[in-house]
């Protein structure tokens, strides 16, 4: 097996696996392949183990396994699931190249500080997934396809009863109704997996081209009674609403919500505050036992007023669930798409051996973030690592959308 030092790229992956994280940013099939390009890949001991990937299986596939100091001394890229924090970053030796969901959309504090440190920024989260180049790079529609999958799996657990109608000595149960909020990658995902449960599915966005997306699927798109048409924008864009008309879909989205037995939510967006999707006064519409699961639930707050990381039941018996990290709970799944999409990032930015930054390159030009000085590269010619880098707007927002 080669060393660590016979290549000019050595990737290393640590272990970001805990509480509420199983997945790992490199898996055995993903080390073979980049071997094959010449990239020398090393993996924290037992990083791939919640995603049933063995120390043996990454030895077998070329991978060197050994401690997290060894790999912060010998690599040249480091690749995460999210990013690490401050304290690791101080552990960074400088001119490392960092790829990970770093936040950039929001906390330019964060940029500063791999400035700081002299580290080179990836970040995947400023993907232009428009270019059929970077398909196989976007993990944001990998991850929150899973986590739109799950979703429906957590909101049939925790009902009550059956999500397909069921005709039994005792009598026929009814279907499950199930609402799904955002149709964005991890909506769509949500309704397809709702259906094939057999529940009667119904989805709601507010993008006008979301409505044959739902339909296609077999749902049905829910009905507001508002007509928001004219006056649309450019380009085929649903223009903003008015603050009336907000206030006005709001309230029928939170009064069309008491007919549903479970409501998903999906609309995040990358290190922002989530759209609210659902107000308290909505909640307090469903029945007794009725299950709402939030995807986009943080510390910033979720899709849904009073939602929270975890799960609590309202004092009118709604089982309220904030679940952000549900592509972990699919791990193995997971992991493998997350690995492919990290590891083509990572290829894009090895030219002839080495690592290095095109500024005449579109994706280059979106994913640097922070850029560290190098001898004879384009690092900074684009201004990554400034702080201009602006928070989406509320379109951009939806197109980011889970």
């Amino acid at each position: 097996m080669s060393g660590p030092n016979d290549t000019a790229v050595v990737l290393g992956v640590l272990d970001e696996t805990g509480h509420d994280e199983s997945r790992v940013a490199l898996t055995p099939d993903i080390v073979t392949r980049l071997s094959k390009q010449g990239i020398t890949c090393m993996l924290e001991s037992g990083a791939g183990i919640p995603s049933r990937f063995q120390d043996d299986d990454y030895r077998q596939a070329g991978a060197r396994i050994t401690d997290r100091a060894t790999i912060l001394d010998k690599a040249s890229v480091l690749e995460f699931v999210d990013r690490p924090d401050p304290e690791l970053i101080s552990q960074i030796k400088p001119g490392t190249w960092v790829i990970g969901m770093l936040g950039s959309f929001t906390d330019q504090k964060y940029l500063a500080e791999l400035d700081k440190a002299g580290l080179v920024g990836i970040a995947m989260e400023r993907l232009p997934r428009q270019l059929s180049s970077a398909q196989s790079m976007d993990e944001m529609t990998s991850q929150n396809s899973v986590m739109g999958y799950k979703a429906a799996l957590v909101a049939a657990d925790a009902y009550g009863s059956f999500f397909p109608m069921m005709t039994t000595a005792a009598g026929t149960i009814r279907p499950a109704k199930v609402l799904v909020l955002g149709a964005g990658i991890a909506g769509l995902q949500a309704i397809g997996t709702a259906k094939r449960l057999g529940a009667v599915v119904t989805a709601y966005d507010v993008r006008p081209a979301s409505k044959q997306e739902v339909e296609s699927l077999g749902a049905e798109f829910l009905d507001l009674g508002l007509d928001f048409s004219k006056g649309q924008g450019e380009g085929g864009y649903a223009r903003q609403l008015t603050e009336e008309e907000q206030a006005r879909q709001q309230e029928a989205v939170d009064t069309k919500a008491a007919g549903f037995d479970v409501i998903i939510t999906t609309a995040k967006v990358p290190g922002g505050k989530p759209p609210r999707l659902l107000t308290a006064k909505g909640v307090a519409n469903l029945h007794a036992g009725a299950v709402v699961v939030d995807c986009a639930a943080s510390d910033l707050g979720g899709n849904v007023e009073g939602s929270q990381v975890g799960t609590h039941t309202t004092d009118g018996g709604v089982i309220m669930i904030g679940a952000p990290y549900l592509a972990s709970g699919v791990a193995t799944t997971a992991s493998n798409l997350l690995a492919r999409n990290v590891a083509d990032v990572l290829v894009h930015f090895v030219r002839n051996g080495s690592l290095s930054m095109d500024p005449d390159d579109e994706i280059d030009q979106a994913l640097v973030v922070a850029a560290a000085p190098r001898s004879g590269s384009a690092a900074g010619a684009d201004g990554a690592g400034s702080d201009t880098a602006e928070t989406p707007t509320a379109a951009e927002a939806k197109g980011q959308d889970a």
